[in-house]
């Protein structure tokens, strides 16, 4: 099925400026940035729009653009990407511009924070466009496309008869009446609401704004939903604590795609949430490959054996700011006081703790066939809620070495009912310089002593 998503909402130019910070300035407190390379991109629901090019959708993007050079770059990364309407005049092209360094944004400069929409709008286009659409969504960055008034009119009658999708600003209007989500952040809730609670906030927000439902995303702690019955939480799968910029937009535009192919509410912001986060471990704006080349969002988990992205953005974000990485590994089947004392004395160790999980064929091998008690998904969920594991890693040999391999750590911890000589990755850690530490083991406990009925401690 291919979903035909239009996107209406302000544009913007996107600028980042990156490089090494290894000195500061000699005449004012400053990191001085040595420049490797500037890129460039649509930013705003231009951002959106281009997040929405995947197979199984068709984004088509009606804005305004700006009759001048910044502009003209702007239309033309767009139209390598998406179908286009300009149904307004901007009186310049409002540009953003980020200082990064090793993956943390330093500065960010804004060009024509003021500029606005003039002129009439091509009301014939804009119709046009939203009612070949299979959804439509409204990105609002204060630029006042959305509020003009003939736009916000034509979205009006829109919402009646079309599932609709608003994104709001909190500088922007409020959402038109019988919106099929809106999907405020945080902050954005807060200032358009009355109450701290983000259950009680979201179904306030839903209440006056005569919207279906509200979503009220919270970062990685995940989103709110107000739908017809109570308010629901869904949490997201993993910690996050890198640049996130563009996750509101990306996940506000997986929603749409999701509402567009006849997903349920519930449904849409669940494989969202997922989506998003997935889509943030492999670098976000900046990724190092894309995160769903197979077609329509994915509702992938980062910590399975096939997409171990969340672990290694954690090894380069700690890395990058010249932290130590620190791994560990097991069967984790049961999990008990001697697995809890091991792992945390692994993550004192440095300053993030990765965990490399055997696969259910692994454990099956190496402990027989009534062997793991809980699938591996089972196993990693539980080792991901633990707040001193920063990620999770399965794989599948009888040993953790092809794993440790593509992630190199600097330090391999392991319980201490081993001795460095009788760990087959010993020399493969000391290769790249790593090391192996032996922690702390409680003599009595184990998965193979609990499964038999005996004494742990």
């Amino acid at each position: 099925m291919t979903v035909r998503v239009v996107v209406v909402g302000d544009v913007l130019l996107d600028r980042d400026l990156e490089g090494d910070v290894r000195r500061v300035c000699p005449d004012a407190p400053v990191p001085v940035v040595d420049l490797d390379r500037t890129t460039e991109r649509a930013g705003g629901a231009g951002l959106v729009a281009t997040l929405l090019n995947r197979p199984g959708v068709i984004p088509h993007l009606v804005t305004a653009i700006a009759a001048d050079e910044p502009g003209a770059r702007l239309l033309d990364l767009l139209k390598q990407q998406v179908e286009v309407s300009s149904v307004l005049d901007a009186s310049a092209t409002r540009c953003k511009t980020r200082v990064r360094s090793a993956g943390q944004s330093l500065l960010r400069i804004d060009a024509a924070p003021t500029a606005e929409v003039h002129g009439d709008c091509d009301v014939a286009v804009l119709e046009a466009a939203l009612d070949e659409a299979d959804v439509v969504l409204v990105s609002d960055y204060a630029g006042g496309v959305v509020s003009h008034p003939v736009v916000r009119a034509t979205l009006e009658r829109c919402a009646l008869r079309r599932p609709m999708v608003w994104d709001p600003h909190p500088r922007g209007n409020e959402p038109v009446p019988a919106v099929t989500v809106v999907t405020p952040n945080r902050s954005e809730a807060l200032q358009f609401g009355s109450t701290d609670d983000l259950d009680r906030l979201a179904v306030e927000l839903r209440d006056r704004w005569q919207a279906w439902s509200v979503a009220v995303t919270d970062g990685a702690h995940g989103v709110y939903l107000a739908a017809g019955d109570g308010p629901s939480f869904v949490p997201a799968p993993f910690r996050y604590a890198g640049d996130a910029c563009g996750a509101g937009d990306r996940f506000a535009g997986t929603v749409a795609a999701e509402i567009g192919a006849g997903t349920t509410m519930s449904a849409a912001i669940d494989t969202a949430v997922k989506d998003t986060a997935t889509w943030l471990a492999l670098g976000g704006v900046n990724p190092a490959a894309d995160p769903a080349p197979g077609g329509m969002p994915q509702e992938a988990d980062p910590t399975a054996q096939a997409n171990p992205a969340e672990a290694f953005a954690v090894a380069d974000r700690v890395r990058s700011a010249g932290g130590t990485v620190v791994a560990t590994g097991g069967c984790f089947d049961i999990l008990h006081a001697g697995h809890i004392a091991s792992l945390e004395a692994a993550r004192a160790l440095g300053d993030a703790l990765i965990v490399l999980v055997n696969s259910d064929a692994s454990v099956r091998r190496l402990k027989g066939d009534t062997r793991p008690v809980n699938s591996q998904e089972d196993r990693c969920r539980v080792l991901r809620s633990l707040r001193f594991v920063d990620a999770v890693v399965v794989f599948d040999g009888d040993d953790p070495v092809a794993a440790l391999c593509e992630l190199r750590p600097d330090i391999w911890a392991k319980g201490g009912d081993y001795t460095a000589e009788m760990l087959p990755e010993a020399p493969v850690i000391a290769g790249w310089g790593g090391r192996v530490v032996l922690v702390p083991f409680l003599p009595g406990h184990s998965t193979t002593a609990i499964l038999q009925g005996g004494s742990i401690s």
